[in-house]
């Protein structure tokens, strides 16, 4: 059941119990279990939070810690399944669900007691819930009950063939056919809707306990799911607007004010961000390499495509022993207009304003610390995904929430540096797929696997990562290739997951044509193929376009999806 009014619906209910908060591994989550953490220690409400990494490890953690809890809070996980079916709860016990994952099982939409949605109705525009009668029906009683026992087996066939009887099945077979068909249409795309992280600041900010800092976790929630190509440019433009009042209203005061604060409190201001990765923390050369809209419109992997973006660099009047040192050590000159050289000169180029500029804010607290909301961004999910070794997955959730507290600038350069390492893996990997010619066409999608033993390979066994493989690989392939059909192709994209195991992590992204409408349609076609040949899969992750899968059925499980999609 939707709720109308998250305070009174949800807050004013758990206060003064126990709540059991489980939270999905993606930065937006992390971001609004950081807003409710705040909200509960000002009440004094008693939280246990327990990170989880898919569908099993959510029943697992649900049947683990749910003795005496009447109260458990979903963020990004659980509005994709029957959660009161899949996890068997007691009477008492009631479901908060916070997650941006669409479509959400109608099931929890129509279950108005232990089932409670914290989530936008407007986001359900495009793709609205089915009606209750289309979906659900009263069970009825069989035609022959009721019946006294004895009677006789003759006039049991006539009221079987009876006409009324016979009408009555074949409405209820339409009923079913129709029932079927709405539930696909409904459930044939996976979307996202807004962000978790700007939900709870919204219930924080109705209550009055709203702060610079939870407003500054709410950008991060927001420029998480554009940065991982879950919401549109124009959602994210949207959201960036309505935070636009929060932040004005914390953060514009007076001259004479300024004088009066002190240096350490947050200041958070409106900035056109370029869209280069860590480049504060990173060099110039190396940022625009490694961010996916200028290394696709110079091809930087190719020698004519460095050269080109020399001339870039040159025509700009960078210097390359500029450009190659540390932005924080660059001229300060040429720090402080690089934005506006690059505007200035992208035109003649082929960069376009959206692969230079995004609408975003930055945040500082003392002289030194100004930081970006995307650079943190990228950090906190390096450090959820870090592969170091003898960290198990709550390590490094604890770990991502350290990042995320201002104070501690050590644990936000151990994850700038983690992030670095992660897109540097991303470029080396996509520049193999091109140099070898792995990204083939399989008729109605593009695929590619990497090879077991390839360098940095454990980097990619994590979603949000392969995620930015995929589209980096797919936005590279396109701009080089001289295949006219590039962009209209979605890709499907494979990474060694447990050698000893044999399995291997698949994720389906859509074609370029279609990235107004961030619609995925691989969920559903994974699972109809893997159900079609009997392939052994696992479709455990939140995001259904993810899966695991035995390297063996590969073939069986790829001819049936090639035959689905034609």
């Amino acid at each position: 059941m939707f709720l109308k009014d998250f305070k009174s619906g949800f807050y004013d209910a758990v206060r003064h119990q126990r709540v059991l908060v489980l939270v999905a591994f993606d930065v937006d989550a992390l971001c609004a279990c950081k807003i409710l953490q705040c909200l509960f220690q000002s009440d004094q409400i008693l939280y246990t939070i327990v990170p989880v990494t898919g569908k099993e490890n959510l029943q697992q953690a649900y049947i683990e810690n749910s003795e005496g809890v009447r109260h458990v809070l979903m963020i990004n996980c659980g509005a994709s399944i029957d959660v009161v079916d899949v996890l068997q709860p007691e009477e008492c016990v009631r479901f908060y669900i916070c997650d941006s994952h669409r479509p959400v099982d109608v099931h929890n939409v129509f279950n108005a007691i232990q089932v409670k949605l914290l989530m936008k109705e407007e986001d359900f525009d495009d793709n609205p819930v089915p009606d209750y009668d289309s979906v659900f029906r009263e069970n009825e009683s069989d035609d022959d009950s009721g019946n006294d026992s004895d009677d006789s087996e003759r006039s049991g066939k006539r009221r079987r063939f009876d006409d009324a009887s016979i009408e009555k099945r074949r409405e209820r077979r339409l009923w079913e056919e129709n029932r079927t068909k709405i539930l696909f249409d409904y459930t044939q795309f996976s979307t996202f809707g807004t962000s978790a992280a700007f939900i709870m600041f919204e219930l924080a900010w109705k209550m009055s306990k709203d702060t610079n800092d939870l407003l500054w976790l709410s950008i991060l929630g927001v420029t998480d799911q554009f940065l991982h190509y879950r919401t549109t440019r124009d959602k994210y433009i949207n959201d960036i607007i309505k935070l636009q009042a929060h932040v004005s209203r914390h953060n514009h005061r007076g001259e004479e004010d300024n004088y009066l604060i002190s240096v350490n409190c947050l200041k958070i201001s409106y900035e056109d961000e370029l869209l280069l990765n860590l480049y504060r923390h990173w060099t110039i050369f190396e940022s625009i390499c490694h961010s996916i809209g200028t290394a696709c419109k110079f091809r930087i992997w190719t020698l004519k495509g460095q050269k080109r973006l020399h001339e870039f660099l040159a025509e700009m009047g960078l210097p390359l022993t500029q450009c190659k040192q540390k932005f924080s050590s660059m001229d300060s000159t040429l720090k402080k207009n690089i934005k506006g050289m690059i505007q200035e000169h992208m035109d003649k180029y082929g960069l376009e304003a959206d692969d230079v500029v995004i609408p975003s804010y930055n945040a500082q607290y003392g002289f030194k610390n100004k930081l970006c909301a995307a650079d943190v961004t990228l950090a906190c999910s390096a450090t959820l995904e870090s592969i170091e070794k003898g960290n198990s997955p709550t390590d490094n959730f604890l770990k991502a929430l350290d990042v995320l507290n201002r104070s501690n600038t050590d644990a936000l350069e151990k994850a700038i540096d983690l992030a670095r390492k992660q897109l540097q893996a991303v470029v080396t990997q996509v520049q193999t797929f091109l140099d070898i010619h792995q990204v083939l066409s399989a008729g109605p999608f593009l695929y590619t696997f990497i090879q077991e033993g390839t360098q940095d390979v454990k980097f990619f066994s994590k979603p949000n990562c392969l995620v930015r493989l995929a589209r980096f690989t797919l936005e590279a392939y396109c701009s080089v290739t001289r295949n006219k059909k590039a962009r209209s192709l979605p890709l499907v994209l494979g990474a060694p997951l447990d050698a000893d195991q044999g399995t291997t992590l698949v994720i389906g992204i859509p074609p370029l044509q279609l990235d107004e409408d961030r619609k995925n349609f691989f969920g559903k076609a994974f699972e109809q193929a893997a159900a079609s040949t009997n392939s052994r899969t696992l479709h455990d992750q939140f995001d259904s376009f993810i899966m695991e899968m035995k390297v063996e059925d590969k073939s069986k499980f790829f001819d049936a999806l090639i035959s689905l999609m034609q």
